[in-house]
């Protein structure tokens, strides 16, 4: 396995995306795909949550 340099893995862990993400997550209210609300987010509780929502019925609440 070939190490990755400081210099790409510094280049690739801050690339943010700005707007919501489909996470794979299925929504507990109607099944469809949730999204992450604000990836680049992290409520720094313990564990670490984010912030989801679903674009089809209007569920939101947090993930682990």
């Amino acid at each position: 396995m070939a190490l990755t340099s400081l210099e790409d893995h510094n280049r690739q862990a801050w690339t943010f995306t700005t707007g919501p993400v489909k996470n794979g997550i299925a929504c507990p209210s109607c099944g469809s795909e949730l999204m992450d609300s604000n990836p680049s987010i992290c409520l720094t509780s313990y564990p670490p949550q984010w912030s989801i929502h679903c674009p089809k019925c209007g569920y939101t609440g947090t993930r682990r």
